[in-house]
């Protein structure tokens, strides 16, 4: 767990106190650290005795198969290649169903596919975390995750150490160091633009790096 500014859960305190179900976004650029900041921000609240829950819109990735089958495979991460309604519609029944567990997709890195049911929002109270690329986007249907969310952050982090983390867990995940310099530049970059460009529409904006998470001036 990185140093989590002070200010930071208290506003994600704030915000699980509106009402029995919340839902605060976190968005920003391919590489910026958003699942850390997430998970970060769920410890912190869980330490004062909040309830949380993670809802990731990585679990909405399309499948290799039907990636394939558009002709999408080479922009996997772009916004087409999610199902952005189907994302839409989990965030809506997280926020209308309290009553009974609510499962959603999450994402294996491992095999870069996503895994059915493979997070449960339980019945009762919580405060709601979901990260993505793509929640400020003015492009229906992400111009909808507005309507559910209480508020979305952004997490920034400097261009070069985003790009250099991006590289690094490409290589990582079983791509050759001059092939994952090319995804980043060819389709991870393009993805990184259109992000960045909605950034002013964010209610928050956190300076994320390795040691810590504040609010940005």
């Amino acid at each position: 767990m990185r140093n989590l500014d002070t200010a930071i859960a208290d506003r994600a305190a704030a915000l699980a106190s509106r009402a029995d179900r919340v839902i605060l976004g976190i968005v920003g650029e391919p590489g910026a650290g958003k699942s850390t900041l997430a998970l970060d921000v769920m410890d912190a609240l869980r330490a004062r005795g909040i309830p949380v829950a993670w809802l990731p819109m990585d679990g909405f990735h399309l499948g290799d198969r039907t990636l394939a089958e558009l002709g999408l495979l080479e922009r996997k991460g772009a916004i087409e290649t999610f199902d952005g309604w189907g994302y839409l519609a989990a965030l809506r029944r997280a926020l209308a169903e309290p009553s009974h567990p609510v499962y959603v997709p999450g994402f294996e890195r491992t095999l870069e596919q996503p895994i059915a049911a493979d997070r449960v929002i339980p019945p009762g109270r919580a405060l709601i975390v979901t990260e993505g690329n793509y929640l400020l986007d003015d492009t229906a249907p992400w111009s909808l995750v507005r309507d559910v969310a209480a508020e979305i952050w952004y997490a920034d982090v400097p261009s070069d150490v985003r790009r250099s983390r991006l590289v690094e867990r490409h290589v990582a995940f079983g791509k050759a160091r001059a092939d994952a310099e090319d995804w980043v530049a060819s389709v991870d970059e393009p993805n990184a633009r259109r992000i960045r460009a909605r950034r002013a529409f964010a209610d928050l904006v956190i300076s994320v790096d390795d040691g810590e998470a504040t609010p940005s001036a």
